[in-house]
C-alpha cells in the first residue's frame, strides 16, 4: 500500500550538516509547555524539570522526521515528539540540547549518558532492548527501497535484488534485513547516512537504496524527479524512543504522555504538521507496555 501523497517530489539535493548539537526554534511551539507533575525525588523526570532542559538525539538529515534547518534546528515529526515529551516536562523547547544522532550510535549515546532520550527513525528490536529500553512504539514503518525515477531496472520488489547493488547505512536494521536478498555481502554498500545513498543511487553505483518507507519518501519528495519509492515494503519497522536501561519510570511516563498524545488528537496534529505533508495519517500503533 502507498503511503505517499506523492512519492516522487522535491527538488534540492541532501542537506549537509555541520555540527553536533542545537537548540530548537521555538517560534512555532505544537504543544503547550506544562507545569511539571510533582515528580519522585531521584526520578530522571524531576532531575530534568529541576534542570530546566534536556537533550535529545535524533537525525539531521531524515526529511520529515528530523532534518537540521538553516539554523541547525532539526524539524520534522521526530523534533515534534521531542518537544511534546520536554512540554510534560515543564521545558520549554529552546532548552532543548538536540545532538546529531546516526544509527551506529545511537545506543552508545544513550549508554554513555550523552542523551536523554534518542527519538531518531529508531527500529525497536530484541538485540537493543538487551541494552537500552524503549518508549513506544509512535510509528510504524516497513523497509522498502529506493530507485531512480522511471525504475530502468525493473525493480519491482525487494526479490529483485540478485546481482545488484544497495546502499543502506552501516548498524541499521536496514543493514541486516537487506542480507538475505543480495547475492553477496560486497554487494550491500554501507555509508553513515542515508543522504550520503543518494549520489551512488544518481551514478549507477548502486541500483537501489534501501531503508525504511517514510525515509525513503523524504528523500525523494527532496528531490523532485530523481527518485521514486518502490512502494512494497518487506518488513515491520516500530519506531521507538530510547533511553537509559531499566528506567522504567521513565519509560512509562513516556508512554504515558505518547498514549495521551493518541488520545486527544496531537499525534495526528504533529503528524499532519510534519510527515502529513507528504505521506497519509495513518493510525498510531499500540503502545507496548512491556
Amino acid at each position: 500500500m502507498r503511503l505517499s501523497k506523492g512519492f516522487v517530489a522535491a527538488a534540492a539535493a541532501a542537506v549537509t550538516v555541520l555540527g553536533l548539537t542545537a537548540c530548537t526554534d521555538s517560534s512555532a511551539p505544537a504543544v503547550d509547555v506544562e507545569t511539571p507533575a510533582d515528580f519522585a525525588a531521584g526520578s530522571t523526570m524531576a532531575e530534568l524539570a529541576d534542570a530546566g532542559e534536556i537533550t535529545i538525539g535524533t537525525k539531521f538529515d531524515q526529511p520529515l522526521f528530523g532534518l537540521a534547518n538553516p539554523d541547525g534546528v532539526p524539524e520534522g515529526f521526530d523534533a515534534e515528539i521531542g518537544k511534546l515529551i520536554a512540554a510534560k516536562l515543564g521545558i520549554e523547547p529552546d532548552s532543548i540540547n538536540w545532538v546529531e544522532t546516526v544509527s551506529a550510535n545511537r545506543e552508545p549515546f544513550i549508554q554513555n549518558g550523552q542523551v536523554d532520550l534518542v527519538i531518531a527513525t529508531y527500529t525497536i528490536n530484541d538485540a537493543r532492548k538487551e541494552v537500552v529500553s524503549f518508549a513506544g512504539p509512535y510509528y510504524e514503518a516497513g523497509q522498502d527501497l529506493l530507485v531512480l525515477e522511471g525504475n530502468p531496472e525493473g525493480i519491482e520488489s525487494v526479490d529483485d535484488l540478485a546481482g545488484k547493488q544497495v546502499c543502506t547505512v552501516s548498524g541499521s536494521t536496514s543493514e541486516a534485513n537487506i542480507a538475505e536478498y543480495v547475492s553477496a555481502p560486497t554487494d550491500i554498500i554501507a555509508t553513515d547516512t542515508y543522504s550520503n545513498c543518494l549520489e551512488p543511487l544518481r551514478t549507477g553505483a548502486v541500483q537501489a537504496v534501501t531503508t525504511d518507507n517514510v525515509i525513503l519518501a523524504g528523500l525523494a519528495d527532496q528531490n523532485e524527479g530523481e527518485f521514486e519509492v518502490v512502494g512494497e515494503p518487506f518488513t515491520a519497522e516500530p519506531y521507538g524512543i530510547g533511553l537509559a536501561l531499566d528506567d522504567t519510570d521513565f519509560r512509562m511516563f513516556v508512554n504515558d504522555t505518547l498514549q495521551d498524545a493518541e488520545d486527544d488528537g496531537t499525534w495526528d496534529e504533529l503528524w499532519e504538521k510534519t510527515a502529513g505533508k507528504v505521506l497519509e495519517t495513518p493510525e498510531p500503533p499500540a503502545i507496548d507496555r512491556y
